[in-house]
């Protein structure tokens, strides 16, 4: 940190640190960050990896378009540099939470790598496990929990994911689950392997 920014910002140097929080916790933070299509079952793998890592006693944290978006972005619509500012926003709240030693889960569709990658700049390579929830769109849209794709179908919502904008899926993640072919169980011991490995 420069001269400047230690005047301007004189508290950074009075904080506890990371590693005492991670001690206090013993657990290291890490961000979980799950991408997919909207219906892919991205909150539902979150919340059955929440419970498990609840049950070894690791604090963890889902943050997912529900309590980001009725919060901290409500004022953000669905422009693209809206989306890209909601995506910016997850990130740093994400790092917040990563750096007092949270393992910290990220759901949401994040369609391009160009956001993903911005997200994980933000975190840090060394705290970013990037988890594609691979099911494929016909599964996605039999689901239809909210309605959205069939909405997206009669041209009511634009540019939705999948349908009227497209998706990157990302070519390397650290994880890739079809949940259209495995157990809700298979994938949340699939998820709590990895953070697990990275503890």
């Amino acid at each position: 940190m420069n001269s400047k920014i230690d005047t301007i910002y004189p508290i950074f140097d009075k904080m506890l640190s990371r590693q005492d929080k991670e001690q206090l916790l013993h657990q290291r933070g890490i961000m979980i960050w799950m991408t997919g299509l909207s219906g892919s079952g991205k909150s539902t793998v979150a919340i059955g990896v929440e419970r498990e890592l609840h049950k070894r006693g690791i604090l963890c944290r889902i943050l997912d378009g529900d309590n980001i978006r009725a919060g901290i972005n409500s004022n953000l619509g669905f422009s693209e540099e809206d989306r890209r500012e909601n995506i910016r926003r997850i990130a740093e709240i994400g790092k917040l939470f990563v750096d007092t030693g949270i393992v910290t889960i990220a759901c949401f569709v994040s369609p391009t790598t160009e956001l993903r990658e911005m997200a994980r700049e933000i975190i840090g390579e060394n705290d970013f496990r990037e988890v594609y929830i691979a099911t494929p769109l016909s599964e996605c849209e039999r689901r239809d929990v909210k309605g959205l794709y069939a909405r997206a179908r009669r041209g009511e919502v634009k540019d939705f994911t999948g349908i009227s904008a497209p998706f990157e899926a990302p070519t390397h993640p650290d994880l890739s689950l079809d949940t259209s072919q495995m157990t809700l169980q298979e994938e949340v011991e699939a998820v709590v392997e990895l953070v697990c490995d990275s503890n």
